[in-house]
């Protein structure tokens, strides 16, 4: 089984108080026994500590037979960084206005080297002049730019339900996209 990741990340720029927000969250599947409450090396980046799968998943994803209980990486980590998340595999690359329709993609992911370093949360549209953070732009396939993300390791073919990605956007208090990354 190779790994993946299913992202969850608020579709905005510079999250407000971001990591007081990541803690909150936290505390909040830990309550509902979705994760475990100590981090352990289940993760699979950087230090590759993470927050296990707990038994309360199950009521959160649409088949839990296929949650990563025992693989070596089932862990959620949580990103409180500038990160750019977007497919790693067949991406695209493509994104339009939502003021003029028209595709601005390579002007758009050219813009991330200001992005990336904090220089703007803003994109502006070359064929009409439309700005907004780079986040409200148009994008074919579900990727997304934020200080904060939420990673959970291997649990992308249990599925999350659609009532869990609500509660979750609700309590961040931002629209979240659903990113998936195979490596």
């Amino acid at each position: 089984m190779s790994d993946q990741q299913t992202i969850l990340v608020p579709q905005i720029s510079s999250f407000p108080g971001h990591e007081a927000r990541a803690r909150a969250i936290l505390r909040w599947l830990v309550q509902q026994d979705i994760v475990a409450p100590l981090a352990t090396s289940c993760g699979r980046t950087g230090s590759r500590m993470a927050y296990a799968v707990a038994p309360g998943a199950r009521r959160v994803v649409e088949r839990p037979g296929l949650l990563p209980g025992d693989h070596a990486a089932n862990g959620l980590e949580i990103v409180t960084k500038r990160c750019i998340y977007t497919p790693t595999e067949d991406f695209l690359g493509e994104a339009g206005c939502p003021a003029c329709r028209q595709e601005i993609g390579e002007a758009l992911f050219d813009s991330l080297e200001e992005w990336m370093p904090g220089h703007t949360d803003n994109f502006t549209c070359p064929e009409c002049g439309h700005e907004d953070d780079i986040n409200g732009f148009l994008f074919l396939q579900a990727c997304c730019f934020s200080n904060l993300g939420f990673i959970f390791n291997n649990w992308g073919a249990a599925g999350f339900t659609q009532a869990f990605l609500d509660e979750f956007a609700e309590r961040l208090g931002y629209p979240v996209a659903l990113v998936r990354v195979a490596p």
